[in-house]
């Protein structure tokens, strides 16, 4: 199993991906929630992702009103939705909104997420800086319209309003194959039960696993509301608290995760939810030791997919890569739900590629899309994997789709470099288009409360701001001693030319006996540069054997810095 996408172990206990119908049903928007860190104002949201991006005066006029004019043509149109799907609610539910208007927003959502990318691709002869507001701008509002219409669910305090036990929803919903259906009954439930604490729980997590799924960080805030309603009605209730810990998981804030995990676990020492949260926060927190021993707990307590690919990974990370396969397949074999057989399959499928196995990763990533075609992970490895056994046209139509629905900062490098190796007229522009869009993507993160330094630091050391990214590398390990933050510190210290400093981080990258080719590479050219040649080669070599695809322009590089010595 390979690093995640967002550094972190997702969520084993997913439903298939959900449609971008999907509806939210939260409470209306109040100044408190506004001022207690919830949803706030979306429309500031996109504001200051755009700022944030460098949406500044020195874009071009042309650029500006591009941007000006694709805000006005998708803006309002999320506003006339919004507008008539509350009059027409108002005059039929009062304060809720009902399910059609709210799948009619996301569905909108969703196109404009699609078009926001498309745009960018067409956008090859502007400056960087109109690009990046261009882009910001059209993301922002692409994943912030479907929170501008949010279905109410409003808890007035009235008498008539019947709390209710954690039961109206069963969290299993989420892991029976499809999240849609589960949101919708929740948001059902919701409007006759909304003093239902175990639901809003529920609901809290489901909006987690669509931030995930769909690459959207704009749900994380909404998440958030749903977790703090169910705390108000029932403090400390497990559920919400292990939400908690999954939420901040998923803003990178380790810490919050291990605390929140802890207190779910002292109401409940037997909360899977709680148990994997723990496990991710530990490994996260670069404490491998106590994760391997979080994950021998909860294997005791509560045996299962979500336990076994955390167990798996926990000893992948210390080089015993044996024991993770072995894990896996038995996750494999007692999989039921579509859910978990894609996950676990695609996990195989990273695993082997990792290793250089490419039939085998094949394989296992054809498993998973057999149970379900559209599950982006497995089509991102699938692509990685073409491209590594030299399928590049393959690999970049696998890639291309993957963006335009889960336009987050690896694959979109990932489509960038592929383009670079390529070398096609155009295809020079296209990459770089990649690179900003990643930048625009980070901008929206952080204004949605994720921490993503770490994404900053690994896109910027290679293709962009060089000094950005060992700025965002060092507050990185400021925060968290992991070998992905060590090895993208080392990086970012070798770029910048400071390689005497680098080469300690680039060691302890590669310390515990992870076996990623990346890592290695680094380390190799961190070592020539320091005049450590023969060890350089030999972990440039090393890389190579372990997966001679590991990067379309790291294993070029690798090669030449090679054959440059015969």
């Amino acid at each position: 199993m390979s690093p995640r996408t967002n550094d972190s172990a997702p969520e084993s206990e997913r439903g298939s991906e959900p449609a971008d119908r999907a509806a939210e049903a939260m409470p209306e928007e109040s100044p408190a929630l506004a001022t207690e860190g919830g949803t706030g104002s979306e429309a500031e949201a996109s504001d200051s992702a755009a700022s944030e991006a460098g949406a500044t005066a020195e874009a071009t006029d042309k650029a500006a009103g591009e941007a000006e004019a694709t805000a006005k043509s998708t803006a309002p149109a999320a506003d006339r939705t919004a507008t008539g799907a509350g009059d027409e609610a108002a005059a039929e539910t009062g304060d809720e909104m009902t399910d059609t208007a709210a799948a009619e927003v996301t569905d909108d959502v969703a196109d404009e997420r699609v078009a926001a990318v498309r745009r960018l691709s067409a956008s090859g002869r502007r400056r960087h800086l109109a690009q990046l507001a261009f882009c910001a701008s059209a993301l922002a509002i692409a994943l912030t319209a479907g929170a501008i219409v949010i279905g109410a669910v409003r808890d007035d305090g009235g008498a008539a309003t019947v709390a209710s036990a954690p039961v109206g929803v069963s969290p299993q919903l989420l892991a029976g194959g499809d999240l849609d259906a589960s949101i919708t009954s929740l948001q059902d439930h919701l409007r006759s039960q909304p003093k239902d604490f175990g639901s809003w729980s529920t609901l809290g997590l489901a909006y987690i696993e669509q931030a995930r799924t769909k690459g959207d960080p704009s749900r994380y805030p909404q998440a958030e509301q749903a977790l703090d309603r169910s705390l108000k009605l029932r403090p400390d209730n497990d559920p919400a608290l292990a939400g908690r810990a999954a939420l901040a998981a998923a803003r990178h804030d380790f810490t919050g995760a291990l605390k929140y995990a802890d207190q779910a676990l002292e109401q409940n020492p037997y909360s899977e939810r709680a148990l994997a949260s723990r496990i991710d926060a530990l490994v996260e927190l670069g404490r491998y030791e106590d994760a391997s021993k979080a994950a021998d707990t909860a294997d005791s307590r509560r045996p299962g997919v979500p336990v076994f690919t955390r167990y798996a990974y926990v000893h992948e990370l210390r080089g015993d890569v044996k024991t993770a396969r072995r894990v896996l397949e038995q996750a494999l074999d007692t999989s039921t739900t579509r859910g978990d057989v894609t996950y676990v399959a695609t996990a195989l499928g990273q695993l082997a590629w990792n290793q250089g196995e490419y039939d085998s990763a094949l394989t296992y990533y054809a498993r998973a899309l057999a149970a379900d075609d559209t599950y982006l992970p497995a089509l991102e490895g699938r692509a990685r994997t073409q491209a590594a056994q030299g399928d590049r046209a393959a690999a970049i139509t696998g890639m291309e789709q993957v963006v335009e629905r889960y336009p987050l900062p690896q694959p979109l490098v990932e489509l960038g470099e592929l383009y670079e190796a390529r070398g096609k007229e155009g295809d020079a522009q296209k990459a770089r288009d990649q690179y900003t869009l990643v930048d625009a993507w980070v901008s929206l993160a952080r204004a949605n409360g994720v921490n993503a330094d770490l994404d900053t630091a690994l896109a910027a050391a290679d293709h962009g701001d060089r000094e950005a990214a060992l700025k965002a590398a060092r507050a990185e390990w400021a925060r968290r001693h992991t070998v992905h933050t060590a090895d993208a510190l080392a990086w970012a210290l070798h770029v910048n030319g400071r390689d005497e400093e680098a080469l300690p981080y680039a060691r302890e990258a590669t310390a515990t006996g992870y076996r990623n080719a990346s890592f290695l590479y680094h380390r190799g050219m961190i070592e020539r540069a320091t005049g450590h040649q023969k060890a350089g080669d030999a972990s440039l070599k090393s890389a190579l054997d372990l997966n001679p695809g590991f990067s379309p322009l790291g294993a070029t590089a690798a090669r030449k810095a090679l054959e440059a010595d015969k």
